[in-house]
């Protein structure tokens, strides 16, 4: 532990975070307003104890320690690469548990996927049906009013745009809160070409406009809509823009399938994940399944298994975990069975005896 960490590093949550506050860089700084009304989903949630349960189980290594850190003090992207299953996307959720930043904000990436997804959503289909009802409600109550001039009315139907906008999971991450939201944007690899530019824009200034909300800002210059990990949290969202005040912990995972264009790469902290070795992996079975090193022999001929079947082909880490799991349940205890066993459960993502 180094004294200017603030991700892994010494003192409580708040005091750390008051550290990175105050080092906060000139060209980083940004001015969103911030909305005391929202508050992130509890500490019951089931989006929160999801983070927490793995987080909990991460074993970062000194240089995943220093490249989190540093992209934290710079407030820039984390692009972090590496072989299936090796940690990428669980990063993101020990950096959330351990700052108690709230749940990890997930947008998966597809080669469909665009800005807009990330940013917000407008159902405008639904918005339209709503606005048939009333219509057709209206009308029915002035046809009422002739038949039955004596008889009652009709309330007419709003067509508010809010219940109808929803923030998506960078919209989310920009929101001025008072701590940054973690964003996890997985595998930006399998994107559309043009996604990583168009990140850049946002990314630079923290902030994005909602032309929807923007042309109704003179009659409706405050609207709250809900966000992507609370459909009901009704943010505040001022003259049409969104205006992050601590920018997001955003970290942007790729399987390596594509290369990334200059100006992308120079805005992102780079950081590439080895394969664990067999010392992390002994100690990523002690973390995730409450093990002591007095434990290690129940399952060390599995490491070395794992270790060996790794080497024709790529082995994700959560797999050796369910074997020693099962292990530890007394399945697959039969001696005959071992080969059966190791071929279920440490099969080979790619390579010669891949599916």
């Amino acid at each position: 532990m180094k004294d200017w960490w603030i991700y892994q590093g010494p003192g409580d949550c708040d005091g750390r975070l008051a550290r990175l506050a105050a080092q906060e860089p000139p060209w980083r700084t940004f001015h969103g307003v911030l909305d005391e009304d929202y508050t992130l989903p509890g500490e019951q949630s089931a989006a929160w104890k999801d983070t927490l349960r793995r987080g909990a189980g991460y074993v970062p290594d000194q240089a995943e320690k220093e490249a989190v850190n540093t992209a934290l003090y710079l407030r820039r992207p984390l692009l972090i690469t590496g072989k299936p299953g090796v940690g990428k996307s669980t990063l993101a959720h020990s950096i959330a548990a351990d700052l108690d930043l709230g749940p990890v904000l997930h947008w998966p990436v597809t080669s469909r996927t665009t800005l807009r997804d990330g940013l917000y959503h407008y159902d405008a289909l639904g918005r339209l049906h709503d606005a048939n009802l009333s219509s057709l409600s209206t009308r029915s109550a002035a046809s009422a009013r002739e038949d039955f001039p004596l008889g009652g009315t009709l309330a007419a139907g709003t067509s508010d745009i809010a219940p109808y906008l929803r923030l998506g999971p960078l919209g989310t991450a920009l929101l001025p809160s008072s701590k940054p939201r973690v964003l996890l944007v997985d595998e930006i690899d399998k994107s559309d070409i043009d996604l990583p530019g168009d990140l850049l824009t946002v990314f630079e200034e923290g902030s994005f406009e909602i032309p929807e909300l923007a042309r109704i800002a003179q009659q409706h210059p405050s609207v709250r809509i809900g966000t992507a990990d609370y459909a009901k949290a009704g943010a505040l969202v001022e003259d049409g823009r969104v205006q992050c005040r601590s920018f997001p912990v955003v970290l942007l995972t790729s399987n390596g399938e594509r290369d990334f264009p200059a100006p992308f790469l120079r805005r992102c902290i780079r950081l590439h994940l080895e394969p664990p070795s067999q010392d992390k992996l002994v100690r990523i079975v002690r973390q995730r399944l409450g093990l002591t090193e007095a434990d290690d022999s129940t399952y060390a001929d599995l490491v070395a298994d794992f270790l060996a079947r790794r080497q024709n082909g790529d082995l994700a880490t959560d797999q050796l975990l369910n074997a020693v799991q099962l292990r530890l349940s007394g399945t697959w205890n039969d001696p005959e069975d071992r080969s059966r066993f190791l071929a279920t459960v440490l099969q080979q993502l790619n390579g010669p005896t891949a599916p």
